[in-house]
């Protein structure tokens, strides 16, 4: 590696070493294997959203022309990292007696589901994060949303799997905070920029994403079966309206690549709140429909209007992919709630249902409040020198962190 390029063999190994002692010194307290891997009919639903998050995620996240190795590496190492301590991190709760036990695999995937929201917030800072700020933001994300999710499943009595499901709100929006606080690229820098291939790379994760949804969406549910068939409703409808939206908004007619592999995870995301009590498919579809419409158009509007205007840097599109239909289904959570609670009550109890209506809009602005200030804290922490911050010269470059041996040859 030329000498320009500084290693991390001094700060990574270590970090991960120091860490891994850590998580196994406090493994001791672990429940028996026995009792880990029971039932064993959950075990396809939890390699489901295994496949999702670490392959799915691992090529979604391959946009980048020079960054590939990154994209996947990071994530693996991130994820598995970040399970051990998401696993711990639930123990340690139920010792405090914050929420009940859970013996068996549904602690194992709650701990792979959490991570969502580190794989989410990691495509904003996707280029720009060395190795160790990653595994820095990773620990406090994961922390942080667990407290999150605590205020709202104990002062705002939400069910535990929706607290769950707001990683996609979390995730996105603490990951927009962070890499606020990174210096920007300079304008023509041109890594950053996206190759066919990378994009094709891309494309596949998104499929893979795409067909394992209905899992991630229901492995916690009560009512698994409306559950998947209201996903995979609203994921099929989503797909159709991003080729027709990508069509009709292009300037030659032609599908964009970028709206594709955002557009058609977007009714995924709007049903996540919603998928488990949604009684007729219509309303999935209607909403599958809108998060595609809002994935385009916020994709069309924000990178030409409020990114520049407000200066955000968000390299993979977290905010219109993620953030902004999970914004969408919190509101239609609240509406389709407050509507089957007052057919329910016959509207005669309005004070009930203004109650509800206040809880549940309260636990999302928690999230989202939560997740900026959060991550605007974790942003400055993360560009102390004491963290090897990268000089914005050598952002998107796989060369600064992997061996090449056929660099020469045309990298």
């Amino acid at each position: 590696m030329p000498a320009r390029y500084l290693s991390f063999r001094c700060s990574v190994p270590w970090l991960l070493l120091l860490l891994q002692t850590l998580l196994l010194l406090c493994s001791f307290g672990l429940p028996r294997a026995g009792d880990v891997y029971s039932p064993s009919s959950f075990y396809p639903e939890f390699q489901d959203v295994n496949h999702m998050v670490i392959f799915g995620f691992g090529f979604f996240l391959m946009v980048l022309r020079r960054y590939g190795f990154s994209s996947t590496g990071f994530n693996f190492l991130l994820i598995v990292l970040g399970v051990q301590c998401s696993v711990l991190v639930e123990d340690f709760l139920v010792f405090l007696r914050v929420q009940q036990s859970e013996v068996g695999m549904r602690s194992l995937a709650k701990a792979v589901v959490s991570m969502t929201a580190v794989v989410i917030s990691s495509g904003a800072v996707l280029g720009k994060a060395s190795p160790v700020q990653l595994i820095v933001m990773t620990l406090v994300e994961l922390i942080i949303f667990y407290v999150s999710r605590c205020i709202n499943r104990t002062f705002l009595q939400v069910p535990e799997h929706l607290t769950l499901l707001h990683v996609h709100l979390f995730g996105a929006y603490f990951g927009l905070a962070v890499t606020s606080r990174f210096p920007e690229p300079p304008p023509g820098l041109d890594k950053g920029r996206s190759t066919p291939r990378s994009e094709l790379f891309s494309m596949l994760g998104t499929v893979f994403v795409w067909v394992f949804w209905p899992s991630f969406n229901s492995i916690l549910a009560d009512s698994k079966m409306e559950a998947v068939l209201n996903t995979y409703l609203a994921l099929a409808v989503s797909a159709v309206c991003a080729f027709m939206l990508s069509a009709l908004t292009s300037k030659d007619g032609k599908f964009r690549m970028t709206h594709i592999h955002s557009a058609v995870l977007a009714g995924g995301v709007t049903v996540s709140y919603t998928a488990h009590s949604i009684q007729h498919p219509w309303i999935a579809m209607i909403l599958g429909l809108l998060g595609s419409v809002i994935t385009v158009l916020g994709s069309h509007c924000l990178q030409r209007c409020f990114n520049p205007a407000l200066k955000l840097q968000d390299t993979s599109g977290v905010h219109f992919t993620f953030g902004l239909p999970a914004v969408l289904g919190a509101v239609a959570s609240v509406v389709l709630c407050v509507v089957k609670r007052g057919i329910d009550n016959q509207w005669n109890d309005l004070s009930s249902l203004g109650y509800l209506a206040f809880v549940d809009i309260g636990a999302f602005c928690q999230t989202i409040s939560t997740a900026l200030l959060t991550g605007l804290i974790t942003g400055l922490i993360l560009n102390i020198k004491l963290l090897k911050a990268v000089h914005v010269s050598k952002y998107f470059d796989d060369q600064f962190y992997w061996e090449f041996p056929h660099l020469s040859v045309g990298f």
